[in-house]
């Protein structure tokens, strides 16, 4: 099995910068149809692909990111990537920065190659610190409410 580490690094980098630019396009071809992000807010929240896309058109937007420490790990058709990372977001006038978790799980497919199908987000902040504001804001998005 050929290592596919290098090329699921430069395609969860593709999705982080796609949403730097707001570009829910180039995020719909990085992304399977049955695509699912998990915020690590209190309580977690669910967007599904479409919630997602419209989120980035919407306002909630990724303005900076920096990936520091990354790990991939290939399950036969399916890879997991995993990144300590720096990011900044942004939901209307709310900002939240600092570490986060990044996990991807991305899985080839026969036409169209590697596809983000789920990535957790999740960084551990408590009330005081804003936890369930965000957790409010990403519920907020959620389309088929």
């Amino acid at each position: 099995m050929a290592d596919n580490s290098a090329e699921i690094e430069a395609r969860s980098i593709a999705t982080m910068r796609a949403w730097v630019a707001g570009d829910s396009t180039a995020m719909k071809k990085l992304t399977a149809r049955n695509f699912m992000m998990m915020v690590g807010t209190l309580p977690p929240q669910l967007l599904d692909r479409p919630s997602f896309l419209a989120g980035i058109e919407r306002g909630f937007v990724c303005t900076n990111f920096t990936f520091r420490e990354v790990f991939v790990r290939q399950h036969g058709k399916a890879a997991w990537m995993v990144a300590g990372a720096e990011l900044e977001f942004k939901l209307g006038q709310k900002t939240w920065s600092g570490r986060f978790l990044v996990s991807d799980l991305w899985r080839r497919g026969a036409i169209g190659g590697w596809k983000l199908t789920e990535r957790s987000l999740a960084r551990l902040e408590d009330e005081a610190s804003g936890g369930g504001r965000l957790a409010d804001a990403v519920r907020s998005l959620q389309l088929w409410k």
